[in-house]
């Protein structure tokens, strides 16, 4: 990681990182031991795992500043043992988190300026996906319609350069939910339609809930 990396992570990401490994002896011994035995050597790994499980434990319960603690430890753990596929979607998670407390402006740092690099130098295509997925929610949260607009579309592209059928529908309904956003109702139910022809061909209900949440929508704003 590049000094000026490294100090934004410190910046943005990990408020709470002058911790000392006993934090671990804090959880429920029977955690350790379930990590410990699946047979991970590098003890960052194990410390990171841990502090992942709390952390989305912490998510799901709405303690979401507590969450964003554990996964910036999580992900420093992740970084220090070299695991940068599992560093990248932690912080993914934590962008996630940062848009729910309507922190854009760091949401938008965590994944332009850390996330979206490392994927590039994986050379992970998905996980460049899910990059641009994360900035087009950002944008389209924080009203940057045309934005948000562009990186659904790269989304989309690139799923389909990759024949990821799922990834493109994905961006379909984001498409559909800017298009409610926007008020173009027309458009937006043109979409859903084309994503659940496209969710059918691909022979998934996976995505049933979602179009019918964005559907039970445009119906609402369109009155």
């Amino acid at each position: 990681m590049s000094n000026k990396l490294f100090l934004l992570f410190f910046l943005f990401l990990a408020p709470s990182l002058a911790f000392s490994k006993g934090f671990l002896h804090a959880y429920d011994d029977n955690q350790y031991i379930l990590v410990k035995h699946l047979g991970i050597a590098n003890p960052d790994e194990i410390f990171a795992n841990n502090f992942l499980m709390e952390a989305e434990k912490s998510e799901k319960m709405g303690r979401l500043n507590d969450a964003l603690t554990l996964y910036g430890k999580a992900a420093y753990e992740y970084s220090n043992a070299k695991l940068n596929s599992m560093y990248a979607s932690t912080l993914i998670k934590m962008s996630i988190v940062h848009r729910a407390l309507k922190n854009y402006k760091v949401a938008e740092d965590i994944v332009m300026n850390l996330v979206l690099k490392t994927y590039a130098k994986l050379g992970s295509k998905t996980g460049e996906m899910k990059t641009y997925q994360e900035l087009g929610k950002i944008y389209l949260e924080e009203g940057r319609f045309t934005e948000s607009l562009w990186f659904f579309t790269q989304q989309g592209i690139l799923a389909l350069e990759t024949s990821n059928k799922i990834a493109y529908i994905e961006s379909v309904i984001d498409i559909a939910r800017l298009k409610i956003k926007k008020r173009d109702f027309l458009l937006a139910n043109a979409d859903l339609n084309r994503a659940e022809i496209l969710a059918k061909n691909a022979n998934t209900n996976e995505f049933h809930a979602q179009i019918t949440t964005v559907r039970n929508d445009l119906k609402d704003k369109s009155r």
